[in-house]
C-alpha cells in the first residue's frame, strides 16, 4: 500500500502529510488529546509511510533490515492542544541522513496542514540485529529519506504554522 498525500489547502512545500486519527480514548481528563499521543501519532505515521513503501517487520530482526532501529533522542514541543476526536495530519520530513543516522522533523497538525499542534524531531539509528552497534542505512532508505530531505531554505510558514 503506498501512503498518498492528503489533499491539502496549502500543501506542504517539503516532505509528507500522512493521515492520523486522534480518537476519543486518546483525550485525557480535561479533553485534550494527552501529551504522550503526539509522540506516539508520529510514530505511526512514520511506521505507515515506511510500510506504504514496502519496509516490513514481521518480527524477525535479522530480516528487518532498515527497521532494525533505535531511537537516540526525541523531542516534542506542544504548542495547541487537539481538543477533540478527528482527522488530523503528521508532516514528516528528514532534517538529516546520516551514515547510520537519520533525523526527522515533524508537525502534528490538523488535516490540511494549516494548523500545528505540536512539533518536534526523533534521531533514529540503524543497528545490526546481532551486535546492536550501528550499522549504515540501506542504499533503498537513502533514496526513500533523501526524498524527504527539507530544503536548507525551507518555507517559513511551514516552519512558523
Amino acid at each position: 500500500m503506498i501512503v498518498e498525500p492528503l489533499q491539502a489547502a496549502a500543501p506542504v512545500p517539503y516532505g509528507q502529510l500522512v493521515p492520523v486519527t486522534v480518537h476519543f480514548d486518546d483525550l485525557d481528563a480535561l479533553g485534550m488529546l494527552h501529551n504522550s499521543r503526539y509522540p506516539l501519532l508520529a510514530e505511526r505515521a512514520w511506521a505507515e509511510y515506511w510500510h506504504g513503501l514496502g519496509f516490513r517487520f514481521d518480527g524477525d530482526w535479522a530480516a528487518a533490515g532498515d527497521l532494525c532501529n533505535v531511537i537516540k533522542e526525541m523531542k516534542v514541543s506542544y504548542e495547541r492542544p487537539v481538543t477533540r476526536a478527528g482527522h488530523y495530519a503528521a508532516h514528516l520530513w528528514v532534517e538529516r541522513l546520516g551514515r547510520t543516522s537519520l533525523t526527522y522533523g515533524f508537525r502534528l497538525c490538523s488535516a490540511d496542514g494549516t494548523e500545528t499542534h505540536a512539533r518536534g524531531h526523533r534521531v533514529l539509528v540503524r543497528v545490526d540485529p546481532q551486535t546492536l552497534r550501528p550499522t549504515p542505512w540501506s542504499d533503498r532508505a537513502r533514496t526513500v529519506a533523501a526524498d524527504l530531505l527539507r530544503p536548507e531554505q525551507a518555507d517559513d510558514e511551514v516552519a512558523a504554522a
